[in-house]
């Protein structure tokens, strides 16, 4: 049976005590809090509790938090997080408006509507691609403006990297009983030390480049919401500098995992995509999966702790799909730890061009591609969007670039499929299969990638969409009517890569999807 509650959280269970009109009071419990909603507004109380990885052990301490949180959460949040009140009178009647000495303190927030949290959406089957674009678009910009640890700090380097993931695999061992799982914590812990010791360089490049920030920290489905179709961001990580101060890459991996733990994979793979695209933080890739194992078993951790807090048991012998029952905030921990598992063993890597005149549905095949992919291990470059970040500008922006002229040179022309070579190298590499939307036109570039997939052990295909003469006419004038898509392919361009172009031979025939 669930724990009984404070005198305090009891209590302030009475609509009457509170200094606005309140109908009923509903109470949501954390392993770390417990949130009151109560009218139009939430009000968020600290459990006086210290763990191993939070101290809300004096009321100075959660004070101080409080602040923090405001603080924090105000960077992207400002309309929901309105201010700290403090709570005074006694535990069995408390107020929020008298006078005297606070014996509490709680977070004031507006509400807003539950059900448009992504993990609610996720759950009802109602998250679509579109939202996942938004969510990686607004997850790109916070982290670009979020502030850069400075290089006398001790946050992003490899040994405050590996410290909390140790931590977490000494304190989730803790809590397990069940010989399987210790046996299966054990060979995660083998693999996150063997991947660490490989990526030690990298970790230390990645705050010379700046991409240790002010993250939010807690960037799972439960964390963000849509508010008039809008997504938001909100309850980062307060407690801790350590767990919030990380790579932008830790920050987007936990909402990756999240949503493969929600049964999407593709949405999970569209997230990643579509966070790259915007971002261009290819660098962060290698480093990925490291930080998925991490944010899969600290998702283990927190279900064991707040299995204890309820005193319940989680069988031994639980299925190791991958599900999850979001609505009554339960996840397994044995499903967790599958999860790292299979994150940390992907299969066999694929390398996907795709072939085709402009207009041809390209981008529209490699999107389902990306959509469609059970393990979430696909990554998509596109020749659109990597040509202009070549020449410093965004997706959308417009080059003013002629027929073979500027970014459309054979200068440019060349440095661009090189730069897709070479980012398609890395990915591999990194364990990731990848598919690169670009227009392959001529037999030579089709062959340099396809003796890639052969150096890197990898399956080849290839995507050749078709569509009319006519058609792909009027795609052209829709596209370019409409203003805001990374192609700048006009009808002259059609014609001339009509002249140009060289068909699939049989060899090349034989590896189309």
């Amino acid at each position: 049976m669930p724990q009984p509650l404070p005198l305090l959280i009891s209590a302030l269970l009475e609509p009457s005590r509170y200094p606005h009109a309140v109908q009923s009071v509903e109470l949501i419990e954390t392993h770390i809090s417990w949130l009151l909603l109560a009218g139009e507004f939430a009000y968020k109380i600290k459990k006086p509790i210290t763990l191993p990885f939070l101290d809300y052990g004096t009321l100075a301490k959660r004070r101080r938090c409080c602040a923090q949180e405001l603080r924090l959460n105000r960077r992207y949040a400002a309309d929901i997080y309105l201010n700290i009140v403090p709570i005074t009178g006694t535990a069995a009647d408390p107020s929020f408006d008298k006078d005297g000495l606070p014996i509490e303190y709680a977070v004031k927030m507006r509400r807003f509507d539950e059900a448009g949290r992504l993990d609610h959406l996720c759950a009802c089957g109602e998250l679509c691609a579109a939202q996942v674009s938004a969510l990686a678009q607004t997850v790109a910009e916070f982290h670009h403006n979020a502030a850069i640890a400075g290089p006398e700090t001790r946050f992003g380097l490899p040994q405050a990297v590996i410290a909390p993931v140790l931590a977490n695999f000494t304190e989730l061992q803790a809590q397990l009983t069940d010989t399987a799982c210790l046996a299966e914590l054990k060979t995660l812990l083998m693999w996150t030390q063997a991947e660490f010791k490989a990526l030690a360089p990298r970790f230390r490049t990645r705050k010379s480049a700046g991409k240790i920030r002010e993250c939010h920290g807690d960037l799972h489905l439960g964390n963000i919401v849509l508010i008039d179709g809008k997504v938001r961001l909100f309850d980062c990580i307060e407690f801790n500098e350590d767990l919030r101060w990380i790579d932008v890459a830790s920050d987007i991996a936990f909402s990756y995992v999240d949503l493969i733990d929600h049964q999407q994979p593709g949405l999970a793979a569209w997230l990643l995509n579509e966070w790259l695209s915007v971002s261009g933080d290819y660098d962060a890739v290698p480093l990925l999966r490291f930080y998925g194992v991490y944010r899969a078993l600290v998702r283990a951790k927190v279900a064991a702790i707040a299995s204890q807090q309820h005193n319940t048991e989680i069988p031994a012998d639980i299925s190791t799909d991958i599900s999850t029952d979001v609505c009554k905030g339960i996840t397994p921990l044995r499903q967790y730890m599958s999860l790292a598992g299979k994150l940390a063993a992907p299969k066999k890597q694929k390398l996907i061009i795709s072939h085709g005149l402009a207009a041809c549905g390209k981008t529209s095949a490699s999107t389902s591609l990306l959509l469609q992919d059970s393990e979430a291990n696909t990554l998509r470059l596109r020749s659109d969007v990597e040509r202009k970040r070549l020449f410093g500008l965004s997706a959308a922006a417009s080059s003013n670039s002629g027929l073979n002229d500027k970014i459309y040179s054979e200068a440019a022309h060349a440095d661009t499929y090189a730069r897709l070579h070479e980012l398609a190298a890395g990915l591999l590499a990194a364990g990731w299969s990848v598919v690169v939307d670009a227009a392959f036109l001529k037999a030579a570039e089709r062959n340099a990638f396809h003796a890639l997939a052969m150096k890197m052990n990898a399956a080849f295909g290839i995507l050749a969409p078709q569509a009319s003469a006519a058609e792909l006419r009027t795609r052209i004038l829709a596209r370019l009517a409409q203003g805001h898509d990374a192609s700048e392919a006009t009808l002259e361009v059609l014609a001339q890569q009509i002249t140009s172009i060289e068909p699939l031979n049989a060899t090349e025939r034989s590896y189309l999807l």
